[in-house]
């Protein structure tokens, strides 16, 4: 199966693709955040392929200078049994991702966790907001120079 994605892949989007990696028999994909609609869409509809399960989408922050963050997206074909891992590399100066809920709708709450997370925005999102902070809260939780007591005052937090 890794033989006939890799394959497939190349052919359609050779350019997509910034590296291959495999640890452990799974194998992850860094592509052009630019370009992962489209490589979600040909996985998803790839009759061969058939990625019809999105399994979760997740950040990362590697708190690095250039491509501080990353959005990554768990995916599995139930035809295949196989599971695929794609990765988008973020820059901490632009933090705009396309949307895949035109794939996977899946990625609606997904997505919207990523973003009330990291901040990463994902354009053309149906509705991007907050899902865990207050919307008016100003900081992301997950990123790693976030303070692990908090922020003080930043949240009213209930009496004893």
């Amino acid at each position: 199966m890794k033989e006939k994605l890799l394959n497939k892949l190349n052919t359609h989007f050779k350019d997509s693709i910034e590296s291959v990696s495999e640890f452990r028999d799974e194998l992850t994909l860094i592509i052009k955040k630019n370009d992962i609609v489209k490589v979600c869409q040909f996985l998803r509809d790839d009759e061969e392929l058939h990625f019809d399960s999105l399994r979760d989408v997740c950040g990362a922050d590697q708190f690095t200078p250039e491509n501080r963050f990353e959005v990554i997206y768990n995916l599995y074909s139930l035809n295949n049994k196989f599971r695929l891992r794609l990765k988008v590399r973020v820059d901490e100066n632009d933090l705009h991702v396309p949307t895949v809920t035109s794939v996977w709708q899946t990625a609606n709450f997904e997505e919207r966790e990523v973003y009330d997370m990291f901040g990463i925005i994902f354009d053309d999102h149906p509705d991007l907001r907050r899902i865990y902070m207050p919307e008016e809260f100003e900081y992301h939780p997950l990123r790693k120079d976030f303070p692990l007591m908090g922020i003080p005052g930043s949240l009213p937090l209930p009496r004893k």
